[in-house]
């Protein structure tokens, strides 16, 4: 577990004393957008008792992919980190727009993270990765943090170079 928070930015990881996500989001000056739509014959969340599935999300603002390309092409690293938290950052719009409330949330369980990447750019997924799981950290603290799965594709909807998938545990 020090591991994997060690690969996370020092400094910016909270204790479990944060009560509120809602708080945290307005303290840390987010702008949290509207939940995304489908893009296809399915739904943004699935509820399973405690259990709340997100799809997959994609980098967009209103609609409209903000990032296109390929991570080590395209894209560099610090655009890939800010596609990872924008498509975070959708994730829990649409878990929020499900619950009503981010502060329903008890913990996140797993984090997916996919990424097209050249082969030459491999070695640079985690910290990719990381600007999803800062977010994360940033907004649950210690609740925020997860397992994680990172995974290289060739490929993904409307060319966009990262996708994150979350599954959080709930309040009754």
């Amino acid at each position: 577990m020090l591991m994997a928070v060690r690969t996370l930015e020092a400094g910016n990881r909270m204790n479990a004393e944060i009560v509120s996500a809602e708080k945290r989001i307005v303290e840390l000056g987010i702008d949290m957008p509207p939940a995304p739509q489908p893009l296809g014959a399915y739904t943004e969340t699935v509820q399973s008792g405690r259990l709340v599935y997100v799809t997959g999300t994609l980098p967009v603002v209103a609609g409209k992919l903000q990032y296109t390309g390929t991570l080590g092409k395209e894209i560099d690293l610090i655009d890939g980190r800010k596609a990872a938290r924008l498509a975070a950052l959708n994730s829990l719009a649409a878990v929020r727009e499900h619950l009503g409330s981010l502060d329903r949330i008890v913990r996140v369980l797993k984090t997916e993270v996919y990424l097209a990447t050249t082969d030459e750019f491999v070695a640079m997924q985690p910290r990719i990765a990381d600007g999803a799981s800062q977010l994360l950290l940033d907004v649950f603290g210690d609740k925020g943090l997860s397992v994680r799965k990172i995974m290289g594709v060739a490929s993904m909807p409307l060319h966009a170079p990262v996708m994150v998938e979350l599954l959080f545990e709930v309040d009754g």
